[in-house]
C-alpha cells in the first residue's frame, strides 16, 4: 500500500477506493489517505470525519502535545490540530493545502472544493497545463470529473477564495524558498 494512492509499477496494490486519481496526481484518490488515532481517554473513540489533517499537522501536534517548542526561526507548514483530535473543536485548523508534483503546483484543495493548474489523470499520463483552472466540488463531484462552469451563481464565489490562498501560498515560498533535495542535515535558514 502506498500513502499517496496505489501505485501502478509493482502491479495491483490496493484501490483508491471511491476516488479516481493514484499516485503522482492531484486527484482525490492520490492525496485521501485514511487515518486512525488511538489515545485512550484523550482522543474520543469512534469519531469518523471529513475534516482535512494534512502530513506537515503531525510535528506542530505532537510538539503541543508533548510541550515541545516548535522552531520560530522559520515558516512551518503545518498547523497545530491537538484541539481537533482531542474533540475540543468540530473543525479542523486547515482549511486546504497545495498539491503539487515535484516542483509544480498542480492543484489546491480547500475545504470540500479543489481547483486543478494542471491535470493528470495517472502516474503515467501526461500532465495537461489547464489555460483557466477547473474547479471542482468534492461533494458533488468527488471523482473531479465535471469542473463547475465560472459563470455558475452557487460556485462563482469560490474562484478567487481559493486563488488568493495560491496567491499567500506562492508568496510564502519567495520570504522563505523550499528546501530543496539534498540540503544537507540539519537545515538551518539564513537569516534575513
Amino acid at each position: 500500500l502506498s500513502d499517496n494512492g496505489p501505485e501502478e509499477i509493482e502491479g495491483y496494490h490496493g484501490t483508491a477506493g471511491y476516488w479516481r486519481g493514484n499516485y503522482f496526481t492531484a486527484l482525490e484518490g492520490s492525496l485521501r489517505v485514511p487515518a486512525m488515532i488511538r489515545w485512550p481517554g484523550k482522543i474520543p473513540a469512534g469519531k469518523v470525519t471529513n475534516e482535512i489533517v494534512h502530513m506537515v499537522d503531525v510535528a506542530p501536534t505532537l510538539a503541543r502535545a508533548t510541550g515541545a517548542k516548535i522552531p520560530a526561526d522559520r515558516i512551518i507548514d503545518g498547523v497545530d490540530q491537538l484541539g481537533f483530535l482531542l474533540g475540543k473543536q468540530e473543525k479542523s485548523n486547515r482549511e486546504g493545502f497545495p498539491a503539487f508534483n515535484g516542483d509544480e503546483l498542480f492543484a489546491y484543495k480547500w475545504r470540500n472544493w479543489k481547483m486543478h493548474f494542471i491535470e493528470l489523470d495517472s502516474m503515467f499520463g501526461k500532465p495537461a497545463r489547464l489555460n483557466m483552472p477547473h474547479l471542482h466540488n468534492l461533494i458533488e463531484d468527488p471523482k473531479e470529473l465535471y469542473p463547475v462552469d465560472r459563470v455558475d451563481v452557487s460556485a462563482s464565489w469560490v474562484f478567487p477564495v481559493v486563488l488568493k490562498r495560491v496567491v499567500e501560498f506562492q508568496k510564502s515560498l519567495i520570504a522563505e524558498p523550499p528546501i530543496r533535495l539534498g540540503t544537507p542535515d540539519p537545515y538551518v535558514p539564513k537569516k534575513n
